[in-house]
């Protein structure tokens, strides 16, 4: 799939220049499928950014992509080990698709940070900070890598 092209991608980014941290740009930009009212969405997703909580841990953006894959596709029986299995399959292979563009899912390995933890302040979005970070190439490559999932994957009685 090209990129550029997605529709959810360019909804994710558009989220990420309103100010969502990585994981909301993502999950936002499936609100039409998933039907969760946008406050509830935002919230929802808004500890995921930063790599969890500026951790710097896996990235935002693949957090909001596993929290749309989990809302559609996701498992809801305790016992149901078959769909437990489906869903881990389902979400590895999302990972693998945004690592094999980007060589790893771990925030600071994206940002090209030596530590592991950041300070819990995020930094002011300006225009150097959009020019300086990746983020919203990250969050519109990973809305755009959901999107084909579920073009390839259609959502057969999804209710919700």
């Amino acid at each position: 799939m090209n990129f550029e092209e997605s529709r959810y991608g360019q909804r994710a980014e558009d989220n990420f220049k309103k100010g969502y941290n990585c994981s909301q740009a993502v999950f936002l930009a499936f609100s039409d499928l998933h039907g969760m009212d946008e406050k509830t969405a935002a919230r929802l997703s808004s500890s995921f950014g930063g790599g969890m909580g500026r951790l710097r841990e896996v990235c935002g953006s693949v957090s909001g992509m596993f929290l749309v894959a989990g809302v559609l596709y996701g498992y809801d029986t305790p016992g149901d080990a078959r769909g437990k299995k489906e869903h881990y399959e389902r979400i590895q292979q999302l990972a693998a698709a945004f690592e094999k563009e980007n060589g790893s899912i771990v925030c600071r390995d994206l940002l090209g940070l030596n530590r592991k933890k950041d300070v819990p302040a995020p930094a002011e979005r300006t225009e150097e900070y959009y020019k300086k970070r990746p983020c919203g190439k990250l969050v519109r490559m990973a809305a755009a890598i959901m999107e084909q999932y579920i073009e390839e994957h259609p959502l057969e009685g999804y209710s919700e």
